[in-house]
């Protein structure tokens, strides 16, 4: 396995972490319901704003193993992405725990 610089393999991850997003929505210790009305409620206020990123975050499995939010949310977020309502998709780093980075697309500049 080749050693990679810090540097560049943050760039071959995709690095984009909870610094680097407009806003954060935290999810942990939410329910699967709760979890779902707010990545709802995110995806509606951004069809009426300008795109930006949003940093979700998770709440790690619990000790011993169990379910996470991740897949559900998972599920969600790539359903909207096939929609159009967002842009790009990825995974955060593992120094920022569990969870997703997301671009909106907002408003479609043509209807401004």
């Amino acid at each position: 396995m080749p050693h990679f610089d810090p540097f560049y393999a943050d760039k071959l991850r995709g690095a984009h972490g909870a610094a680097d997003a407009d806003t954060i929505l935290d999810l942990r210790g939410h329910t699967s319901p709760q979890a779902d009305a707010a990545i709802r409620e995110m995806l509606e206020r951004s069809r009426f704003a300008q795109g930006g990123t949003v940093a979700i975050r998770l709440s790690p499995p619990p000790e011993g193993g169990g379910e996470t939010l991740f897949q559900p949310v998972g599920r969600q977020l790539l359903e909207a992405r096939r929609a159009g309502a967002i842009e790009q998709l990825q995974t955060l780093p593992s120094g920022d725990g569990l969870g997703f980075f997301v671009v909106l697309t907002g408003r479609d500049a043509a209807s401004t």
